[in-house]
C-alpha cells in the first residue's frame, strides 16, 4: 500500500512539473520580407544607405508577449549593398570591413526587455561580433503585430529594431572627417513562427 501511494504521488509529481516547464517557440526570418539595413552621414550634410543581403535571424521566446525572447542574428559582410559595385568593394576591402579576414557578424542578445507603459516597445542589450571585435550593444525592438499568413496558414510576426553604432569602435574604417563614425542601423524583420 505504502508503495502503491509513493508511486502515485510520484506521478502527480510529473504531471505537475510538465505543466510549469514552458515551451519554447521559435521565429526565423523571411528573406523576401525582412531587410538589414544601415545609415552613415556622408560630409556632415547627406546620408547614405546600405544593406546586407545576406543574414539570419532567430528568435526564440516562451512568453506569448516576447518579454523573454532570445535574438541571434549571423550575416556575410559579402552580401553588403550600397548600390555602387565600385564603393561597395572598397567596403569589403581592409580599409573598412576587410570580408575575406572576418567574413561574418553576430548579434547576440542577452536581455528583451519590455519598455514600461509600452505595449509593444522592448530594449534589446546584446553582443554584437564584427571586424573581430565584439562589444555590448543596445537596441530598440518594436512589435508590430503578429497575423497569421492566408497563405501558407503560419503565424507571422513583424518587428522593427533599430541602433546606432560607433563604427570606431570596431575599427572600421579611420577617422575620416567626410564619413560620420555614427552608423544607424535599422532591422525590418518579418519571422515565421517553425
Amino acid at each position: 500500500m505504502k508503495r502503491s501511494v509513493t508511486i502515485i504521488a510520484a506521478a502527480f509529481a510529473g504531471l505537475a512539473l510538465s505543466f510549469t516547464v514552458a515551451t519554447s517557440s521559435i521565429w526565423s526570418s523571411d528573406a523576401t520580407h525582412s531587410r538589414l539595413g544601415f545609415t552613415v552621414k556622408h560630409m556632415g550634410i547627406s546620408d547614405f544607405n546600405g544593406s546586407f543581403n545576406t543574414y539570419e535571424v532567430k528568435m526564440t521566446a516562451t512568453k506569448e508577449d516576447f518579454s523573454d525572447a532570445k535574438v541571434e542574428l549571423t550575416g556575410d559582410i559579402a552580401s553588403i549593398n550600397t548600390a555602387n559595385e565600385m564603393r561597395d568593394n572598397h567596403l569589403k576591402s581592409a580599409d573598412f570591413f576587410d570580408a575575406e579576414k572576418y567574413p561574418k557578424f553576430t548579434f547576440v542578445s542577452k536581455s528583451f526587455t519590455k519598455v514600461a507603459k509600452s505595449k509593444n516597445e522592448y530594449k534589446v542589450v546584446g553582443d554584437l561580433t564584427l571586424h573581430g571585435v565584439t562589444k555590448e550593444v543596445t537596441m530598440t525592438a518594436v512589435h508590430n503585430g503578429t497575423v497569421t499568413n492566408p497563405m501558407n496558414k503560419k503565424e507571422v510576426s513583424g518587428f522593427k529594431m533599430t541602433g546606432t553604432i560607433n563604427r570606431l569602435d570596431f575599427k572600421i574604417g579611420d577617422e575620416n572627417p567626410g564619413l560620420s563614425k555614427e552608423v544607424n542601423v535599422t532591422a525590418d524583420l518579418e519571422l515565421v513562427k517553425e
